[in-house]
């Protein structure tokens, strides 16, 4: 990736759109497993094999183990729902990057990154990976920190959550073209969070950043990625010029 430092590049109308309403990053550390293990079409996740059934019964075994330790803030299980518009027309030059196709995603926060880092290192966590990664068609096991917020992702109710995998040529473009269009998701969708997970091993991962938040409905969001002629302009346009792109899959809880 290219050093930080870089100028971002505007394409289409300018402050069209608020900028973006952020809050400071959280301290929390996260541990991320992304699971892909059913392969199925944008919206045909409410069929479910019995290897995903069982997994999804594991994770969330584990979730409340986990969610009852004094340095974990939250554990949650998500299944995918619908893989939604808009992923970035900049992966057809990079055809090397591994498409995210996760149906099955485990979230745990802890109180600060090296708690974290080290349940990461655990055989327990080791174990957990190596069973999915027999059973999965791809496993992605991450920490990582909180690099910018807009508002805290409520997991008490169910909801629609998006998991955006970003790939980006820079991790500081990257940074930059997420702020610039954030305020749009906030003004055309009412967003009012997001938590933004940086990897904390770049080389072990191949997406910059991966953007996490909620709506309360399908409706909230849907129309205005399928519908909205300001979508493509104002953001995957300026995605594309600046050598990024999203990977956006939308989930429900398990």
């Amino acid at each position: 990736m290219k050093d930080q430092g870089e100028t971002l590049q505007i394409v289409g109308p300018k402050n069209k759109f608020p900028e973006v309403s952020l809050i400071e990053p959280a301290h929390s550390g996260y541990l991320l497993l992304a699971i892909e293990v059913d392969n199925r079409p944008p919206i045909g996740f409410f069929i479910e094999s019995k290897a995903k059934k069982k997994l999804l019964d594991r994770l969330k075994t584990l979730a409340q183990t986990l969610g009852a330790a004094d340095d974990v803030l939250d554990a949650t299980v998500f299944k995918a729902q619908i893989i939604p518009p808009g992923r970035g027309a900049f992966l057809y030059k990079r055809p090397e990057v591994k498409i995210a196709k996760f149906d099955v995603v485990l979230l745990v926060e802890f109180v600060t990154v090296d708690a974290a880092k080290k349940y990461q290192k655990t055989p327990e966590w080791a174990a957990l990976v190596a069973d999915t990664q027999k059973s999965s068609r791809n496993v992605m096991s991450i920490a990582a920190s909180n690099t910018r917020r807009i508002g805290p992702v409520d997991h008490a109710a169910n909801g629609v959550f998006l998991f955006n995998y970003f790939y980006a040529d820079s991790l500081d473009i990257n940074l930059q073209v997420w702020n610039y269009t954030a305020g749009w998701f906030q003004d055309q969708t009412g967003l009012d969070n997001s938590t933004v997970l940086l990897p904390d091993d770049a080389t072990q991962v191949p997406y910059t950043i991966i953007n996490h938040c909620r709506w309360d409905r399908l409706r909230d969001i849907l129309p205005s990625l399928l519908f909205n002629r300001s979508f493509k302009p104002f953001v995957l346009d300026n995605f594309e010029q600046n050598n990024t792109a999203a990977i956006p899959i939308l989930y429900k809880l398990a």
